[in-house]
């Protein structure tokens, strides 16, 4: 799972070098934490840790495990019909927007502050420009949670390369990976 080197992990970098499936595999499933989860998963596709988001659903509601800043910003309902990661939930499929900032989406959460790198400028405001988001589902199909990898910048030049299909593919084994770990149970 090595990535090209990439001193500020997003902006106009390159797109990761593809890992192959089984060390994706083994590195994910080595995770304790849904940080250290976020974070190989953002290396894996050459992101900011903070351009990763993982919620857990409980009784109807998405709530975030990762970034640590959302965890108290409030939860999703999967009911919204305004929010990527409720409609993810409730279709159970993947979804890739490599125009995202002209999808009709709710983006209370775009306005919360993270905590980026000591490199990053904390007074640069990106918006999200590109987005994948992927189900995790148990082995019943039950809906445990929702992943999204994002890229942001001033546009959609400025945050970097388009998301492909095998970046979708990655993101639902990652996904697959994730519903066997003890966190988002």
């Amino acid at each position: 799972m090595q990535a090209k080197p990439n001193s500020d992990q997003g902006g106009t970098a390159a797109a990761p070098a593809r890992a192959s499936n089984t060390s994706v595999e083994h590195v994910l499933s080595q995770s304790a934490t849904a940080q250290q989860f976020c974070a190989a998963l953002a290396k894996l596709f050459g992101v900011r840790p903070t351009e990763v988001a993982l919620m857990r659903l409980q009784k109807g509601l998405l709530s975030f495990l990762y970034p640590e800043q959302l965890k108290t910003a409030g939860s999703i309902p999967v009911s919204s019909s305004s929010a990527v990661a409720s409609h993810t939930a409730s279709t159970k499929k993947t979804e890739l927007f490599n125009a995202f900032v002209k999808v009709k989406h709710a983006s209370i959460f775009e306005s919360v502050k993270l905590i980026q790198s000591e490199d990053s400028d904390p007074t640069v405001q990106n918006t999200i420009q590109k987005l994948m988001s992927a189900p995790v589902l148990d082995a019943q199909r039950k809906v445990l949670g929702v992943i999204q990898v994002c890229r942001k910048g001033y546009d959609p030049a400025n945050a970097g390369p388009d998301f492909t299909p095998e970046d979708l593919q990655q993101l639902e084994l990652a996904a697959k990976v994730l519903s066997n770990l003890p966190f988002i149970k």
